[in-house]
């Protein structure tokens, strides 16, 4: 099968979600006899070298890149307002991506071309004009619906303006669902969402698989002094709404004066200069570290305090797989249907994250068998080679029917 693969970002490194999603889904396919092209935006924000990162994607029959600066600018944010269009894809239209993508369609031909994510939604009328194959979107959230959240929990002026925006990114969301031969959802509940939203088309169930080869399961920590991580692209809102939470409402009042030699270990890309310049007692700023696997090995729980957000968290898969225990709001691990106490912990409140960190003192010895349960749990459910098998299925299905 030929399937080419479209991202708004380069997939690499693995250091955020997007990325480990769309690179070990199209490396499992190339293993399975795929030929898998790749055409990515690389853009200001996450600007790759990509000769170096290409001798990292070897599974890619082809690897083409346009430049993009989608940078956030305060003018053209506000002229947006003026008028009807969705800013959050305004941003990723392009000529150069749209050129590139033509002249691909003219000399190529694909059994199936993936849209990794709805921003992806404005090249349909060049693949359509252009291409027979079958045009599936990849969708990574319900993407309205992180910034309704984001509305939700904002500040006045913030508020004021994803208010304005957001529903223009919902119209568009919806316009789109019809326009796909497949949707794939990383989540059943992203599935019914759209389905209440109007989606008609088929539609499956795909969630982000990692190769747990490359996780090797470690349990030594548990035997070391408590201590907490939090890792996560801090120039992505949710993260840093979740973790500023944290810090505000959860560590500083309470869990540093109840438990004064817990520490608190933070990394993660494009960290903001004030996050450094807190100072809290026991909270350790990091920045970006060069392997999150080893930066989780070397801590005994992972928190995941999210407070907006959608689709599925992949650096809980990843905790998961190291034997890590994950300490979680619910809304962190929606479409991870992990049980509290036995594969992760849930707490939604300060209070709940209290008493949550007082039974990991209290029960050290209930910590490992979380840790082996939680990655028998990703074992069983998220090895990217079964989600890879089981997608390119339904992909057989579709290209059979069409």
């Amino acid at each position: 099968m030929r399937i080419l693969q479209l991202c708004k970002k380069f997939p690499y490194p693995l250091k955020d979600g997007e990325s480990l999603a769309v690179t070990y889904l199209s490396r499992a396919m190339a293993e399975l006899g795929c030929t898998v092209t790749l055409l990515a935006m690389n853009t200001r924000k996450h600007w790759v070298d990509v000769e170096q990162a290409k001798l990292q994607l070897r599974h890619y029959e082809a690897i083409y890149t346009t430049p993009l600066d989608n940078r956030i600018k305060p003018l053209r944010a506000l002229l947006n307002l003026c008028s009807n269009r969705s800013y959050h894809i305004e941003r990723f239209e392009d000529a150069a991506f749209e050129a590139k993508l033509l002249e691909i369609l003219q000399t190529r031909q694909f059994d199936v071309i993936q849209l990794e994510t709805l921003y992806l939604a404005p090249y349909l009328p060049v693949i359509r004009r252009h291409s027979n194959a079958a045009v599936v979107l990849r969708a990574h959230n319900v993407e309205h619906e992180i910034w309704e959240r984001m509305a939700a929990n904002s500040h006045f002026l913030k508020k004021w303006y994803l208010d304005r925006i957001t529903p223009r990114l919902r119209a568009y969301e919806i316009s789109r669902l019809n326009q796909y031969d497949l949707v794939v959802g990383i989540t059943a509940r992203d599935v019914q969402i759209f389905r209440e939203l109007g989606l008609t088309k088929p539609a499956v169930i795909a969630p982000i698989g990692l190769d747990a080869d490359a996780y090797a399961p470690d349990l030594h920590s548990y035997d070391q002094p408590l201590s907490m991580a939090f890792i996560g692209s801090l120039d992505w809102m949710p993260n840093l709404e979740g973790l500023e939470w944290f810090l505000e409402s959860v560590w500083k009042p309470i869990l540093h004066p109840q438990f004064p030699d817990l520490q608190l270990h933070v990394a993660g890309r494009n960290m903001p200069e004030r996050l450094r310049r807190l100072g809290l007692r026991n909270v350790f700023m990091h920045g970006e570290t060069p392997d999150a696997a080893d930066f989780l090995r070397q801590h005994t729980i992972l928190v995941v305090p999210l407070q907006s957000g959608g689709g599925m968290r992949a650096k809980i898969l990843e905790g998961m797989a190291l034997s890590r225990v994950v300490l979680s709001t619910a809304l962190g691990l929606e479409g991870i249907p992990a049980t509290h106490g036995a594969e992760a912990l849930i707490a939604d409140t300060p209070a709940a994250f209290a008493r949550a960190v007082e039974y990991c003192y209290a029960h050290p010895d209930n910590l490992k068998t979380i840790g082996r349960q939680a990655r028998v749990f990703f074992e069983k459910n998220y090895d990217n080679q079964t989600v890879a098998r089981d997608l390119l299925h339904a992909y057989q299905q579709l290209i059979h029917t069409n």
